[in-house]
């Protein structure tokens, strides 16, 4: 079953998913009020064996954008420990919206 993990706000993005089992990632949204702003946002998966498995998802200049939608062609798998960071300066304090889908695996 395919579960929605929400945020919302005006101020800098600090968003996690942690859901302490094994899970995939199947699709995040983000959408803004207005065109965003200067700086990068990110989506890095914080990996529970260590920073050196880190991996940057995706990176996204944030100046003309209002929209993203993070669709992989494959649900990406993690394990338990594993967190999925989103993170963003939001210097504009647009609002905005994350909705990250993600399901259980076993």
């Amino acid at each position: 079953m395919r579960r929605h993990s929400r945020a919302t706000g005006a101020a800098a993005i600090a968003f996690s998913l942690a859901p302490d089992i094994a899970f995939q990632l199947n699709e995040t949204r983000i959408h803004l009020n207005g065109a965003g702003g200067a700086g990068d946002l990110t989506i890095t998966l914080n990996a529970q064996a260590g920073a050196v498995y880190d991996v940057v998802l995706l990176t996204q200049d944030m100046t003309a954008v209002t929209d993203i939608i993070l669709l992989p062609a494959q649900p990406h798998h993690f394990v338990r420990g594993d967190s999925i960071d989103i993170a963003w300066a939001n210097g504009g304090t647009k609002t905005y919206g994350i909705d990250v889908i993600w399901s259980a695996t076993f």
